[in-house]
């Protein structure tokens, strides 16, 4: 993690109700600005490891935050509720360099799946990516990785 890494985990202890810890998102160093109303903003400078060969944010890592952003959004109205991606069209518009955020939206809802999408800026407000993304809601496993349960084992997970 990188030296803020601690204000980045307790980014997502701090907003009410998220209560989960996700170990890929922390190694990440995303910090979680806003989690309410169908909508969710983090915020990721890359770390030199996230680069790719032209020294630019990784597409893996552009990627990983566009799903995150977008699944805290569908959490923000159902936060007792977890979410599994179903599909994830993504679309890179320009490289993205230096501080990042992305703002994730809640389009629309049913009682099992949620419809997203959420864009990528750059420090200038230009849109770096975009994606749109279904995610089906899940009920917390007994045993899930929660704040209360930080060493749980793993739990398989079925979308049946």
């Amino acid at each position: 993690m990188a030296e803020d890494g601690a204000a980045a985990l307790d980014s997502w202890k701090r907003v009410a109700g998220f209560g989960v810890d996700i170990p890929f998102v922390r190694h990440l160093d995303f910090v979680l600005t806003q989690f309410s109303a169908g909508q969710s903003e983090i915020t990721y400078t890359a770390l030199p490891a996230h680069l790719n060969s032209y020294g630019v944010t990784h597409g893996g890592a552009l990627m990983t935050l566009l799903d995150v952003s977008m699944a805290t959004a569908a959490r923000s109205e159902v936060p007792e509720q977890g979410v599994v991606t179903i599909e994830m069209k993504t679309s890179f518009m320009q490289p993205a360099v230096g501080p990042l955020i992305a703002r994730g939206t809640l389009v629309q809802r049913t009682a099992t799946l949620a419809f997203t999408q959420s864009t990528i800026f750059d420090a200038q407000g230009r849109a770096c990516a975009s994606a749109m993304g279904t995610f089906k809601y899940m009920k917390r496993a007994p045993g899930a990785v929660t704040e209360a349960n930080p060493a749980a084992p793993a739990t398989p997970i079925s979308t049946d």
